[in-house]
């Protein structure tokens, strides 16, 4: 590491040699501010019982309001990421990405101090905003700091900085639980901020398209409308677990028009906000469908374990994050190391045994039961993980080497797009599946129950935690509800994991069927074409 450090910058590269220097640098803060980002999102899944608590405990949060909080930021987050890439493009990436640090930070001191379910949803949709101006900028600003040869081995890097998001969310959010208040899950935030915004501001050079055209706000408009609507029919279908709703389809729907029409509009336009032509290739459209798909089954499965552990399995907030461990450490180990797989035996032959694993663990979770010996669930979590290890960073290298340098912030946004798009549907469909098989498999029970008004056992029928908050206001008599509430809700994340495996498998035929082989011809996406010449979108 110290010798690629001090190495100088490769002639003809387009990157400067001071910046070339201390690219390792940059990319410690760049992981930086993409860990706080992700790590609140996953930090959040563990404080919701808490926050569902009477106050002061808790905001004493419904179900709706607990689900909204978390969808507020995931709605806003997606909506704006393209547009939030548009603009790092134009203004500067690091422009972009310290107003999107600033905004964050100052939602994460709002959030934590929120004296209503109302407040937090509302300032939560404000970190979501913040987080939409980060996540492209610190993609594309590493793709102008690394040479291509090199980009593999810092966006598996990168990519395992996500993982470990993912995981560690939820181990720090049980230790702040335990110790503080369930604002903290939020207050946390604000010092990580403060360090990244320093190092930001020392470190990380600016960059931009250099000849970025005319605006089109006809583009940007119709993006964010048609994502907008799109997430919101997603997020309200899950919510209502029924997505024949008119509603629902309506709102999904008119995403879809608005969406169609950007489309068309951008095809005709003279001076487009993205290159529609880019999904004319296999590869491109292969690797963005591979991670959306991924990330459907993985978000689903990952929202309703925190409940299979809590409330079936009975350990507490910090021992459910520490249950998850095995999945951030298997990207750890293999992320950076997958572009020496990728090598061997191509990003087809990788990313389809990555997708297989995938969908072979959430089939696995057909394996726990209310008394499974941990052991098993730690195994599926660790291979879990080490097969999105072999995905991430072959489709995410693909999508950002198949737009040039000074596109990186687009192509940053699509990526992540599609990516929050995913998991919003993941984490809708799969919700409601496992709303409505739970339901079904309770409401037997609750009707066996006598005085109860048809309101309550309606309330209590809507998760396996407002059947167990019934069982506990009742006391005695409530016992009855306790066992079959448990068979009810691992009956159906079964069911919810079968969904899951079906949408990994079904992305491994994708990728089969799409992503070039280790045969690519010279030119390919990832198949090491030239660097680009001296200037080419270089940093300035």
């Amino acid at each position: 590491m110290a010798d690629s450090q001090t190495q100088d910058a490769p002639a003809g590269s387009g990157v400067p040699e001071a910046v070339h220097r201390r690219r390792w640098a940059i990319l410690v803060v760049l992981m930086l501010s993409v860990l706080v980002v992700v790590l609140d999102n996953s930090i959040l899944n563990v404080a919701m019982k808490t926050i569902a608590s009477p106050k002061p405990t808790g905001l004493g949060a419904g179900q709706s309001e607990l689900e909204w909080a978390i969808n507020s930021y995931t709605l806003v987050f997606a909506g704006l990421l393209f547009t939030a890439g548009l603009l790092g493009d134009r203004l500067g990436r690091k422009k972009v990405l310290l107003s999107g640090m600033a905004v964050f930070g100052i939602g994460s001191v709002l959030a934590a101090f929120s004296g209503s379910p109302g407040e937090l949803i509302g300032f939560r949709a404000l970190m979501g905003l913040g987080a939409a101006l980060v996540m492209p900028a610190t993609l594309a600003i590493l793709v102008n700091v690394f040479e291509r040869d090199e980009q593999p081995k810092a966006i598996g890097i990168w990519t395992a900085a996500v993982g470990l998001g993912i995981a560690i969310g939820p181990i720090t959010g049980g230790v702040l639980l335990e110790h503080f208040w369930w604002g903290s899950v939020f207050f946390v935030n604000v010092p990580v901020v403060a360090v990244a915004l320093v190092a930001m501001a020392l470190l990380v050079p600016d960059s931009k398209d250099p000849a970025p055209g005319r605006l089109d706000p006809g583009g940007v408009v119709l993006s964010v409308v048609g994502l907008v609507l799109l997430v919101y029919g997603i997020i309200k279908g899950g919510q209502i677990a029924d997505f024949t709703d008119p509603k629902v389809l309506g709102t999904i729907g008119g995403g879809l028009i608005v969406l169609a029409l950007f489309v068309v509009y951008e095809k005709r336009s003279e001076h487009p906000a993205i290159d529609i032509s880019y999904f004319r290739k296999p590869a491109f459209s292969a690797a963005i469908a591979a991670i959306a798909l991924v990330f459907f089954a993985l978000m689903g499965v990952t929202f309703f374990m925190v409940f299979y552990t809590q409330s079936v399995r009975g350990y507490s907030a910090l021992e459910s994050g520490l249950l998850i461990l095995p999945l951030a450490v298997a990207q750890l180990i293999f992320a950076p190391r997958t572009r020496l797989v990728v090598e061997r035996f191509g990003a087809r032959a990788v990313c389809a045994a990555g997708m297989l694993m995938v969908a072979v663990t959430m089939a696995g979770f057909l394996l726990l039961e209310a008394d499974t010996p941990l052991v098993v669930m730690e195994v599926l979590f660790f291979v879990q993980g080490a097969g999105m290890a072999h995905i991430m960073p072959p489709v995410t290298l693909t999508v950002m080497q198949s737009l040039p340098r000074q596109k990186a912030g687009s192509g940053s946004a699509l990526n992540n797009t599609f990516r929050q798009v995913g998991g919003a549907l993941g984490v809708a469909v799969l919700g409601s599946v496992l709303s409505t098989v739970y339901r079904d498999g309770i409401k037997d029970t609750l009707a066996g129950v006598d005085g109860l008004p048809d309101s309550v056992r309606h309330t209590a029928g809507e998760s396996v935690e407002a059947t167990l908050g019934l069982a506990e206001r009742l006391g005695p008599k409530g016992q009855v509800l306790i066992g079959p509430a448990h068979d009810a809700f691992i009956h159906a994340m079964h069911v919810a994991a079968l969904g899951s495996a079906a949408v990994a498998l079904f992305g491994a035929l994708v990728v089969v069927a799409f992503l070039p082989g280790k045969d690519a011809a010279e030119g390919e996406p990832g198949a090491g074409r030239p660097r680009e010449k001296a200037g080419a979108g270089a940093p300035r």
